[in-house]
């Protein structure tokens, strides 16, 4: 496969080698192995992060966050998020036509970052700004957004250092200055994570979610009936449309054979989560939506020591966007055809510019 930038990657698709690949640790996350990969560059202070680097150094410092995302914790969130979920439906004209992606699925998930950070109103909407035109922008603007959001978290850091509260990135923080077992790269490169991955992919599950819904009126009329399907229905959701239809791009420690072909040491592959999570051998009628589906291990989120730290933060923020809209919102519809919606120019995420719908 020849990607936009013009490099070469080998693509795996089928469930069963995607799933060995992502626990593989001959695939490697770090860049020092890649002997032809050019993809966008982050500074140190960003790139020290979990998507980067293999064990130990992943272990480390995936120990040191992990605490703040066990599923006990983040059912703790759920009042939190519900609040935020109501006030933004509040603040929406009844009736509409609204974008949901702009007024609900994209300030959600940053304002749910925001408490955890306990960061302000106004800087929340500084982030989202930052974010979106380090998905959105070219390359210019990309540079730009990341030197942004690079200097607002340094000066965040000191300040928590000098002031220390109950958040998350004071404790991360107090990792780094009791322990010392965070570099400083390592420091504002977690809490850079922690935003991109926590609002890109909460997003585009918000949005691809309802989206599914309103296109399968059947499925959207059994969940109405029965709220107790929401936790699998996320889970359809995640498998039937992914927020990243490709995995990280890896590299090769050695020479390594997948499927029976030799990929060299050092070359770029891409595993195909959208593919594996409907290969037929693997799940029933694989390109229908079944929000009762009982057995349902897609990939999504990963596999192995790379699986996705804030999984069960992002199955709630979907729990409750999505259910809080159906409960509150009984004639929701597209408001323009299917054909006229418009999705980001890029292989490595699937998710809408807009989705305008009718409330």
């Amino acid at each position: 496969m020849i990607l936009p930038d013009g490099a070469a990657a080998w693509v795996v698709s089928g469930y069963g080698s995607v799933r060995l690949a992502l626990a593989d640790p001959r695939l490697s996350l770090d860049k020092r192995y890649a002997t032809g990969w050019v993809g966008f560059r982050l500074p140190p202070a960003l790139d020290a992060n979990l998507l980067n680097m293999d064990p130990p150094e992943h272990t480390r410092i995936r120990a040191l966050v992990s605490q703040a995302f066990t599923p006990k914790r983040v059912q703790a969130m759920r009042p939190r998020v519900q609040r935020i979920a109501d006030g933004l439906l509040d603040a929406l004209p009844p009736g509409g036509p609204v974008d949901l992606i702009a007024t609900f699925a994209e300030p959600l998930p940053i304002a749910v970052i925001g408490e955890l950070f306990d960061v302000p109103a106004d800087d929340r909407v500084r982030l989202r700004g930052w974010t979106n035109a380090l998905l959105l922008g070219g390359r210019e603007e990309a540079g730009a957004a990341v030197q942004a959001i690079q200097a607002f978290f340094v000066e965040l850091i000191a300040r928590r250092r000098a002031a220390p509260g109950d958040d998350l990135l004071s404790a991360m923080v107090a990792a780094r200055d009791e322990g010392d077992r965070l570099s400083e790269d390592e420091l504002t490169s977690l809490a850079f994570l922690v935003l991109f991955a926590g609002y890109e992919n909460t997003v585009n599950l918000i949005g691809n979610g309802v989206l599914a819904l309103l296109r399968a009126p059947e499925q959207l009329a059994a969940l109405r009936a029965d709220p107790g399907l929401l936790p699998s229905a996320i889970d359809e959701f995640l498998r039937y449309d992914p927020s990243a239809p490709v995995s990280m791009r890896r590299f090769p420690t050695e020479d390594l054979t997948i499927d029976g072909v030799t990929v060299p040491k050092g070359e770029t592959v891409l595993l195909e989560l959208a593919a594996a999570n409907r290969d037929p051998e693997r799940f029933a009628d694989p390109d229908a939506l079944d929000l009762a589906r009982a057995d349902n291990p897609h990939l999504t989120f990963g596999h192995g020591v790379h699986y996705c730290l804030g999984a069960p933060l992002a199955r709630l923020e979907g729990q409750v966007a999505i259910g809080t809209l159906l409960r509150r919102c009984p004639d929701l519809a597209l408001a323009v055809p299917y054909d006229e919606l418009r999705w980001r120019p890029t292989f490595r995420t699937h998710g809408l510019v807009e989705l305008p719908v009718n409330l």
